[in-house]
């Protein structure tokens, strides 16, 4: 057995701010044990995740064996108290909310909001590449990633494909060639001396090209060309063919393609393909501590929210008399501006419909416009998405006093000019929830002098006056192709999201006067 006791820990190398209460000195040997199993629950989704479609399958799949009702936009909506329901956008965006038994018109709504979208190589609309006997993919860069981690990876492509079926219908299939069939390779040290020396430096119109397979027909030329016309330019095409698959793509690629739908290449439509690594996330470290994956920026925070959805107690949901929703946007990466994304007035169109749905037939029409208002009025919204942990060999470049580490618990992040939406009252709900359910809590702001990222939570709380906190697991290599986060902050971070859909509205209830 191990006692409970109030440990406050402080680090001379990093003076990392860290807040915890009641924590274990099971905990405090740093013993990952406990933290295990959701963790490898984690690596498992992450694996099974490669593109943004393929994420809301994922929990699409788990909403509806735990009793979530699936909804279509498309269609009206019957909505109950102490029901779960959940609708999809795009295939890319997912929305799931649990109605409280008790709630009424204009009360408001509990939301916590991540992303599924990160940084990546596009496949393009033409992506038929040939240089010097080689065949490669034409790709484009999505969001702002560390491109110089893609080179030299074992690389594929997943995403989805509009497939012609025999009735002459079309579907919308999902697909995720598991083998490496794409790489950038890297120039030889021994060709450009000053790699070392003046740092690597590469052309992300030129240099970013995967190769697929070589053209064993045609001899290698022997006299290089220009760096644009040999890496970028495709061959010309018979404009009769333009939209042909045949002639936009290489035929190995949709030959791949086409073996994992099992479908012929001519039935091959069109597609949105996202480049990706095919190395499995991991558990690392000698004491298990740390995940090395791909897409923790921001696949961790919408397992942490989905899941800690998902946990909350039947019997909390029927005394509860708000709604308890998470939003998994996508496109956060490249400024959120898409129907699928956070610009987009998913939140609002839900709260209408829901309220709609509920009490229509027992209110007046300017009644219910009042309602709606009143429940943004009444919502709150927990912004999710990874957060800057201390990194070991670049301190400098943290503030001092503010510096998460891993495996210390979810971070409040804060930013005077808001890049991040947090403030007092919004940072307090967090502080208070994670005191009461010894939850250690960390917080983060950038120095002065460093530019400083932004999320989904100034966008909504700008668009729709919600109270909103920013809030993240610690993570390191943000945007890299190959992330780092801690075991046990998957762990905390469901807990956190859980407690928080279980105990908000009690709260606020009592701490209404801080507006």
């Amino acid at each position: 057995m191990f006692k409970s006791i109030k440990i406050v820990q402080t680090s001379l190398v990093s003076k990392s701010r860290s807040i915890q209460f009641n924590y274990s000195t099971k905990s405090n040997i740093r013993n990952m044990e406990q933290y295990l199993p959701q963790a490898k629950e984690f690596i498992s989704f992450i694996d099974k995740s490669p593109s943004p479609y393929h994420a809301v399958q994922y929990f699409s799949e788990i909403l509806k064996s735990k009793g979530f009702i699936h909804l279509s936009e498309k269609q009206m909506w019957d909505i109950q108290p102490n029901k779960k329901y959940f609708f999809t956008r795009n295939q890319s965006c997912i929305s799931a909310f649990a109605v409280g038994g008790k709630y009424k018109p204009g009360n408001g709504f509990n939301i916590a909001a991540a992303h599924t979208d990160s940084p990546n190589f596009k496949v393009r609309p033409v992506s038929k590449v040939e240089s010097v006997g080689y065949q490669q993919v034409g790709v484009e860069t999505y969001g702002g990633g560390l491109w110089y981690t893609w080179f030299d990876r074992d690389l594929t492509v997943a995403g989805r494909v509009i497939v012609k079926s025999g009735d002459g219908s079309y579907e919308s299939k999902l697909v995720h060639i598991k083998k490496p069939i794409l790489r950038i390779p890297s120039l030889a040290i021994h060709l450009d001396r000053s790699v070392n020396t003046d740092g690597f430096k590469y052309n992300t119109q030129n240099h970013l090209v995967p190769m697929i397979a070589s053209k064993l027909s045609e001899p290698v030329e022997s006299k290089p060309s220009s760096s644009s016309s040999t890496t970028t330019e495709s061959k010309t095409t018979d404009p009769q063919d333009v939209n042909s698959s045949t002639t936009k793509h290489h035929a190995v690629l949709l030959e791949l393609l086409s073996k994992e739908l099992g479908c012929s290449v001519g039935d091959i439509q069109n597609f949105d393909l996202s480049v990706c690594d095919t190395q499995p996330a991991a558990i690392g470290g000698a004491l298990d501590e740390f995940i090395f994956s791909p897409r923790c920026d921001n696949l961790a925070m919408s397992y942490c929210s989905m899941i800690g959805l998902i946990n909350v107690k039947e019997s909390t949901l029927a005394q509860e008399e708000n709604v308890l929703n998470v939003i998994l946007f996508d496109n956060e990466e490249v400024g959120s501006s898409s129907p699928q994304g956070a610009c987009a007035p998913l939140i609002n169109d839900t709260i209408s419909r829901v309220n709609s749905s509920m009490f229509a037939s027992t209110c007046k029409p300017h009644e219910l416009n009042n309602f709606i208002d009143l429940t943004l009025r009444n919502s709150f919204l927990i912004s999710a998405d990874m957060a800057h942990a201390i990194h070991p060999n670049y301190t400098a470049n943290h503030e001092p006093l503010h510096r998460p580490a891993l495996n210390k618990g979810p971070v409040i992040k804060y930013n005077a000019n808001l890049r991040y939406a947090t403030n007092g009252p919004t940072s307090f709900v967090i502080l208070d929830i994670c005191k009461k359910n010894a939850i250690p809590i960390q917080e983060f702001l950038v120095k002065n002098d460093s530019p400083c990222g932004s999320t989904i939570g100034p966008i909504i709380s700008g668009s729709y006056g919600i109270r909103t906190v920013d809030i993240g697991n610690p993570q390191l290599s943000m945007h890299s192709i190959r992330e780092t986060c801690g075991v046990a902050d998957i762990t905390h971070g469901i807990n956190l999201i859980q407690k928080y859909f279980e105990q908000f509205t009690k709260l606020d209830n009592i701490k209404s006067d801080l507006e």
